[in-house]
């Protein structure tokens, strides 16, 4: 139920930690779990309880917001007596249960990413990886996924690891973890990670 902030610069390492975690790349040295599973040992198990969120948009524009969900439960085995039920919540989830039969070629780029999300959580993952899920969205459609992303915890108990290159997005986090060049440099809460850089001062001669 935690939001984990993964924070660094670009070539950081954070999309890799992040296909090392969903099984996309083999690590070179170390031990990863997911969930209580090894990402190497036991990729199937792993798969089956993350969801992934990628920066690039996978959706079908030719289908509808219902039909994409529907072949993504096909692909995880989703109990045909759940699919429609699951369908309803994760649109509510995301606030778009009114554009469900509209082609997604006709969604707006904030739309797209939130139905995106919605499709991560169709099959009741425990943890849930965002990549950059805010990049390019203008602040209203941000604050709106952030209220889809507090709502998916709340109501789902889902873990959020997400990235971002946004500071103000970080306070949402109940952790943040910053990586440079490939080693973790900081791990703390928000507060705690303030807290170390300390406060302004000015010195009046």
């Amino acid at each position: 139920g935690e939001v984990f902030a993964f924070l660094g610069p670009n070539g950081a390492g954070k999309s890799t930690v992040i296909k090392i975690l969903c099984t996309l790349a083999r690590p070179t040295a170390g031990v990863a779990r997911v969930a209580g599973f090894d990402v190497v040992e036991q990729p199937r198990a792993v798969r089956r309880r993350i969801g992934l969120v990628f920066q690039e948009q996978t959706l079908d524009q030719q289908l509808t917001a219902e039909e994409n969900l529907r072949f993504h439960a096909v692909l995880y085995h989703v109990p045909q007596e759940r699919v429609a039920a699951r369908i309803d919540r994760v649109l509510r989830l995301v606030a778009l249960q009114e554009r469900r039969d509209d082609l997604v070629s006709t969604f707006s780029g904030g739309m797209a990413r939130r139905l995106e999300i919605a499709r991560g959580m169709l099959h009741t993952p425990t943890v849930i990886f965002l990549d950059e899920p805010t990049v390019g969205l203008d602040p209203q459609t941000r604050a709106l996924m952030w209220e889809d992303i507090t709502r998916m915890r709340e109501e789902e108990g889902v873990t959020v690891f997400l990235t971002t290159h946004y500071m103000d997005e970080a306070e949402y986090a109940d952790r943040i973890a910053i990586i440079d060049r490939g080693r973790l440099v900081a791990l703390d809460t928000p507060a705690g990670l303030k807290g170390a850089v300390g406060g302004e001062s000015v010195r009046l001669a």
